[in-house]
This record gives structure tokens, C-alpha cells and sequence, in this order.
């Protein structure tokens, strides 16, 4: 009798604390991770509806949230198709120039999608009235196209941020924090915090040139923002609003930097704990022996590379005694060595948890990288576009990993550098600190990520994380005016000093002048 009263009771008070959460995510490798988020906080009750495009590629359903779609002015295959361009530009082995062309081409596509998208969403009344009916508490959404934050501020709802990071700053100006270029390496610099001279005149010339590159990638959003909502707005502006930026970055990893108090830190979001290998899996990791297997895998984005560049790795692996897991959709190269095994998908973090993991290679995406900081395995990165170079630098920079020219590399440099993280102990001494410095944390980032969610949409917002020098220009942010006042005082206070002392000297010499006189007069 007890439980059946105090069950209802129960679901009542569950149903009361659970909110509603719109999403309005990022297609590819940056939804994989929010999904993670998005699970735990299904299973914690709460309301959520995924707002995104029908050709969407990787954005999937769940029981644990609606889809709701709408349409958009691009096939999926097209966004494949376009999505897969960019890997294969990656190793072209044409002339810079002509890569450089074809890289813009690239970006320019990409910018002019994402904003279609967004268009679409945005004036789509049927989206927008069930939008606004729903009242929901937050929105969650990743600010590399701000269009959830439009309509985040059209509804006047608070929003949450998810990201690595925005490749020309903008999120360090938008949530205004500190961002020397003294000690704080730029995206693309591939430099560390600790900079030589010339290395800091590049890095300066560098920020100086972010407001460029944001200024072409973030201005056709800025044009619809203005229209939609009706009046001036700038992307830093936009994203000024956002109540909590969660960053799935670390320390550990990350270069120290000046952070906001709305800036939680989630890096490593993506490491579960190891599931049991399928049977498949299971019997080659036993197969391999005491030499133990490698993790080779260059990304969800990468289905093939040139022949010629694949059989040059083929004939690297096949170098190591160690059997190697490929993740390769592409035509198997023909010098295929015998302990290589090619397959189309592999449980990559089940892998690298798995004590036999000798080594991992890698293209440098954020995700990949912290698998195998949290599972303490050190790396041979071959970094192919974004922020995956400079993901590669700070690996090497810590010891844990070497990093290769794709390009360039040989079949040597390969071998060379594979047998150096397997062979060389300090490799594996490296990652296993970086391992045990990340992993020593009292929460673990999933759980950190989905209490600002649920902060968020139980406080409305976090106003009070919010600096005052949002609400402070240029001028008053960097104290011009307060340096102008104290200068014109100093400079007014010397002034009058000199007057005075002019006109002091002035007085002595007169009267000097007439005590003289007399005297003279008696003289003669």
C-alpha cells in the first residue's frame, strides 16, 4: 500500500524537475559527442527535441529525444560528397597554389551551406511556431554556426554552448576573456605557449589577421541575424548572449590560457568506460600475441586515399611485428602485409582500452586524441585539415606522439616513427602521465557537461557568470578613457607647476630689480 502511494508521488516530483531542451546541433564529428550528453540527460527525464536538416548524415534518432526535421536545399549525398571533398584536397599532391584555391573553394561551399541551412530553419514557419510554442527552458546548440543563438535571442531563451573551439577566436571575443598573444598560441601557428621572438611577431600578425578570416566566414551569418532579428548585429555580439560555453578541451592537453567563469572544460567527454570486444575483435587481439595489436584510423571522413600513398603505409605496417586494426573503406592496397587487417569500422575506444594496444594512429581529431590520452596510448598523428595540426603539436610538444607531414611522409618516416612510440619508453611514460593527470578529476566531464545543461534550464540562464565588460566598449574595455583622463591631469598638473614657477621666478626677478635701483641712485 505504501508503495503504491508514494510511487505516483515519486514520478510526479521526477516529471516536475525534468525540463525541456532544444537542440539545434552541428552535423559530423561534433554531434557525436553531444549525443553522449544528450543520452544522460534523456535518462535524467528531461524533454528533448533535435531540431535538424533531413539531409542530415550523422545526426541520427533515439528513444531518449525527438527529431524534428526540415527541409533544406541539399541532398545528403551532396553533403557527403562535399563532406569527403575535403580529406581527399588533403592529399592532393598538386602545387601549393592550386591547393590553396581549391582549400578557399572549399570554405566558401561550406560557409555558403551552413547558412543555407540556417535560412531554412529560420523561416520555417511551421519549426518556428512549434519552436515558440514549446517554451522551452534552454537551447544547446554549437556556436560554429550561430544559428541556434539566433534564435535563442528571438525567443529569449538561454543558451548553451558546445564546442572544441572556433578557428579565429571568436569565442574568446564573444565570451570576452583575455587572449594575449604573448604566451597564447594561435590556430594553425602549430606553436607552443613558450614562443621565441619571431615566433611572437608571427603569432601577433596572426591575431591581428583573425578578425579577417572572421570577418568572411561569419558575415553572411551577421547579414541574416540582421535581418531576422531587425537590428545590427555582429557574430561577437551574438554569441556575447550565451549563458555557458562548455569546451571539450583539458589542460592536460590544452596550453594555460585566461578563462571566463561560464567556461566549463569537458575535454575527454567522449571516453566511456571499455565494453567487451566482439567476438571478431576479441580473436584477433589474442592472435596478435605478445607483440599486441595498433589502432589506425584517420577518421569518419576519410573512406579512401590515393593508391600510391596507401601502399606506401602498407608497406610501413607491415614493418611492425604488431598486428594493425585499419578502419579503411577504401580499395585495399595490393602489397596488403599479412598482419594488417582491414575493416570498415572498429570499436576504437574498446581497442584502446584493451591492454594489448601498443600504439594508435591517428589524423588529430579531438575526439581520437583524448581516446587515447584517457587509455594512456601514445601516438603517430598524420593530421590532414582544421584544428588537427595544431591537436598534433601539443600532442608532440608533451612527448606522447610524433607527428608526420602526410604529404611528405614516406614509407620510412612511417615505419620510423611507429616503431619510435613502441619501442621508445618515454612515449609510453608521457602518455600515461598525461593519462593519470586527466583521469584525476572529481567529476567525470559527461557528468560536468549535463549539470550546467540542467543549471542552465533550471536557473534560466547564468546571468550572474556574466562579465561587465560586456557592457563596456573598446574604449572603457582597455581603460583608454581612464589613461586619457590620468594623462590629461599629470599633463594639466605640470602645466600649472610651470606656470607657478614662471610666475614665481617672474616676481623674484622684478623685485630684485627694484631693490636695486635705489642703490645705484645713492652710489652716485
Amino acid at each position: 500500500m505504501l508503495l503504491a502511494v508514494l510511487l505516483p508521488l515519486l514520478c510526479c516530483l521526477g516529471a516536475a524537475a525534468a525540463g525541456k531542451l532544444l537542440v539545434i546541433p552541428m552535423e559530423g564529428s561534433h554531434w557525436l559527442s553531444m549525443k553522449e550528453v544528450l543520452a544522460e540527460l534523456g535518462a535524467r527525464g528531461h524533454e528533448i527535441v533535435v531540431v535538424a536538416p533531413d539531409s542530415r548524415i550523422l545526426i541520427d534518432s533515439s528513444e531518449m529525444y525527438k527529431t524534428k526535421m526540415y527541409p533544406v536545399p541539399f541532398k545528403k549525398e551532396d553533403m557527403e560528397k562535399h563532406m569527403h571533398s575535403l580529406s581527399e584536397n588533403s592529399f592532393s599532391e598538386e602545387p601549393f597554389l592550386t591547393r590553396f584555391v581549391n582549400t578557399w573553394v572549399h570554405f566558401r561551399k561550406t560557409v555558403a551551406m551552413f547558412e543555407a541551412f540556417c535560412s531554412s530553419l529560420l523561416y520555417n514557419k511551421e519549426i518556428m511556431k512549434y519552436i515558440e510554442e514549446s517554451k522551452f527552458d534552454a537551447i544547446f546548440t554549437d556556436p560554429l554556426t550561430p544559428c541556434g543563438q539566433i534564435v535563442a535571442l528571438h525567443f529569449s531563451i538561454p543558451t548553451v554552448f558546445f564546442l572544441r573551439g572556433i578557428p579565429c577566436g571568436i569565442d574568446i571575443q564573444a565570451a570576452r576573456s583575455p587572449d594575449p598573444a604573448s604566451y597564447v598560441p594561435r590556430l594553425f601557428s602549430l606553436y607552443t605557449d613558450h614562443m621565441t621572438f619571431p615566433q611572437r611577431i608571427r603569432n601577433f600578425l596572426l591575431a591581428t589577421a583573425d578578425y579577417l578570416t572572421c570577418s568572411i566566414f561569419f558575415s553572411p551569418f551577421e547579414s541574416l541575424a540582421s535581418n531576422f532579428l531587425q537590428k545590427p548585429m555582429t557574430v561577437t555580439q551574438l554569441l556575447s548572449h550565451g549563458s555557458i560555453w562548455l569546451k571539450r578541451t583539458d589542460f592536460v592537453f590544452e596550453y594555460p590560457m585566461p578563462v571566463m567563469p561560464n567556461m566549463v572544460f569537458i575535454g575527454g567527454i567522449n571516453c566511456g568506460q571499455r565494453k567487451p570486444l566482439s567476438q571478431e575483435f576479441e580473436a584477433i587481439v589474442n592472435a596478435s600475441g605478445e607483440h599486441g595489436i595498433v589502432v589506425f584510423s584517420l577518421g569518419s571522413m576519410v573512406s579512401e586515399i590515393p593508391m600510391k600513398k596507401a601502399e606506401e603505409i602498407a608497406d610501413a605496417l607491415g614493418s611492425v611485428p604488431q598486428t594493425v586494426l585499419w578502419r579503411y573503406t577504401g580499395k585495399a592496397p595490393h602489397n596488403l602485409p599479412k598482419n594488417v587487417k582491414l575493416v570498415k569500422w572498429l570499436p576504437q575506444n574498446d581497442l584502446l582500452a584493451h591492454p594489448k594496444t601498443r600504439a594508435f594512429i591517428t589524423h588529430g581529431g579531438s575526439h581520437g586524441i583524448y581516446e587515447g590520452i584517457c587509455n594512456a596510448v601514445p601516438m603517430v598523428l598524420m593530421p590532414l585539415f582544421g584544428d588537427q595540426m595544431d591537436n598534433a603539436k601539443r600532442v608532440e610538444s608533451r612527448g606522447a606522439g610524433l607527428t608526420l607531414n602526410i604529404l611528405e611522409m614516406t614509407s620510412q618516416d612511417i615505419s620510423t616513427a611507429l616503431k619510435a612510440v613502441i619501442n621508445d619508453k618515454k612515449y609510453k611514460e608521457n602518455i600515461k602521465r598525461l593519462s593519470e593527470l586527466h583521469l584525476d578529476r572529481p567529476i567525470h566531464p559527461l557528468d560536468l557537461a549535463v549539470h550546467w545543461v540542467e543549471f542552465v534550464m533550471k536557473h534560466k540562464g547564468a546571468p550572474h557568470l556574466r562579465p561587465a565588460a560586456h557592457d563596456l566598449n573598446w574604449i572603457q574595455y582597455h581603460s583608454l578613457d581612464v589613461i586619457a583622463f590620468l594623462l590629461a591631469v599629470v599633463l594639466l598638473s605640470l602645466f600649472i607647476s610651470l606656470k607657478c614657477c614662471l610666475f614665481c621666478c617672474r616676481r623674484c626677478c622684478s623685485k630684485k630689480g627694484r631693490a636695486r635701483k635705489p642703490t645705484k641712485a645713492k652710489s652716485h
